[in-house]
């Protein structure tokens, strides 16, 4: 069926994928018109998202509240910010961007002259994450804008009212031979999948992005993949424990533990673990439990209950390994909520230890030999970040040379994200790619090498 603000498929027949191929192919006659297309010309259609983003600012609130509980925020909301903040600086940039990269030439090449043209990729397929609807669709879609693509979107299902707003929103502001809103499921995703996009822009877990990659490639698709992996925080005996945990506790718990870049464990000297559990319970009993019940206006809900029996049997087969927790551990799987949680004594063999959390769950590792947490890290996988407490400049440094991992932030929690001028994405397992600022334009554009002869 089609709806008047966007496609929306409930079900995958001819009908379908011939109105589909319809737009896609449409896209692909509008590529050479927007490759000529302007920096002015560009801006404005950025400009024109900005305007009708702010307009429904409260909508943006009122949605995501609905799918996952999110804190209310009106128009200060931090997934509705961090895009108006890509659209400003693309806005602001862009000219400088689009102008071709002068490169001097070799002596062989004498008066010639080279650079390197930014062109657009073509027609890029994006595919929304689930746990941040709004700002992980939105923020990718705005370099796609600016390097002169047009684009085909599916919104992440499990969140049905962003997703409508979303495709409402954006057929407001564009043409479908630009940009286009498809809502459905996994099989309208396997569908998008065999067509073959100049590029692919995908976030989510490791998993399903293996399963992107091998489709892409049958068409020769370039990708970006923003993926995940157990993002650890390393802090030694120079370290502020109180500075610590309350960095922690908002980076662990902020949006259920939800979020790529969250905390996903803590190493420490095994000498300052008990100090630091008695710190945290103090931290989380006034962020979450005021008058001594948990305040769920500031915890979001686990998206849905398949998540929520994975994190309880994770949590379970911890214990079952020895592990102990601490601080919460209660589930009301009701209204899918689950109590921020702190554990100690874990096996490095648990899946709490293997596998990427995703949930408000933080297991506290001590070591005597920081060698043990660098050995660790290496097998199970480059995470996308590594955040690094200490007040040594010898230990950060050490950290940097034994470990590997798509950004670092030191003496603090997700500032290489915030700052939209360094470049955001992973490594091997937990992506390929960079985007943010002029890296996103950079990495949706092709970059073509010109050779002139006079």
């Amino acid at each position: 069926m089609v709806t008047k603000a966007n496609y929306l498929f409930d079900s995958i027949d001819t009908q379908t994928k011939s109105e589909i191929q319809r737009i896609f192919h449409a896209q692909r006659e509008q590529r050479s018109q927007l490759k000529a297309s302007t920096a002015d010309e560009r801006k404005q259609r950025l400009e024109r998202l900005r305007n009708v983003l702010t307009d429904h600012a409260h909508d943006i609130d009122q949605a995501l509240f609905d799918d996952l509980r999110k804190p209310r925020m009106g128009d200060q909301h931090f997934e509705l910010i961090s895009v108006l903040e890509e659209i400003d600086l693309a806005i602001a940039e862009l000219a400088i961007w689009m102008a071709p990269e002068r490169v001097a030439v070799s002596d062989r090449n004498a008066g010639g002259k080279a650079e390197i043209r930014h062109e657009p990729k073509g027609v890029c397929l994006l595919f929304g994450a689930w746990n941040f609807p709004f700002a992980l669709t939105l923020a990718p879609l705005v370099p796609m804008i600016a390097a002169g693509n047009a684009v085909i979107i599916k919104p992440n299902e499990l969140q049905p009212a962003t997703s409508r707003l979303i495709a409402r929103l954006l057929s407001q502001v564009f043409d479908e031979n630009e940009v286009v809103v498809f809502e459905g499921g996994v099989p309208l995703a396997e569908l998008l999948l065999t067509l073959p996009f100049d590029h692919v822009f995908f976030t989510g877990s490791p998993t399903v992005g293996k399963r992107v990659m091998q489709a892409a490639a049958q068409n020769l698709s370039s990708v970006t993949l923003e993926l995940g992996g157990k993002c650890p925080v390393i802090a030694d005996d120079s370290t502020d424990l109180k500075v610590l945990a309350s960095k922690i506790v908002g980076a662990r718990f902020f949006n259920a533990g939800q979020l790529c870049l969250a905390c996903d464990h803590v190493w420490l000297p095994v000498e300052r673990r008990d100090e630091f559990v008695g710190i945290l319970r103090s931290i989380i009993g006034q962020a979450f439990y005021p008058t001594g019940k948990l305040d769920k206006s500031g915890l979001a809900r686990i998206v849905d209950s398949r998540n929520m029996a994975r994190l309880e049997s994770t949590l379970a087969n911890a214990m079952e390994l020895g592990a102990t927790v601490v601080i919460g551990g209660q589930v009301e799987p009701e209204d899918l909520t689950f109590h921020p949680t702190v554990l100690v004594d874990v096996p490095l063999h648990a899946k709490l230890m293997q596998e990427e959390i995703f949930g408000p769950i933080l297991p506290v590792m001590t070591y005597t030999n920081v060698q043990d947490v660098f050995e660790h890290i290496d097998a199970t996988g480059k995470p996308l970040a590594v955040y690094v407490f200490s007040q040594r400049p010898e230990f950060v440094e050490q950290v940097l040379l034994n470990t590997s991992s798509g950004g670092v932030t030191v003496n603090d929690v997700l500032r290489h994200y915030q700052e939209i001028r360094l470049p955001f994405g992973g490594v091997n397992q937990s992506g390929m790619g960079r985007y943010k600022g002029q890296y996103g334009f950079r990495e949706l554009s092709n970059a073509r090498s010109v050779f002139i002869q006079p």
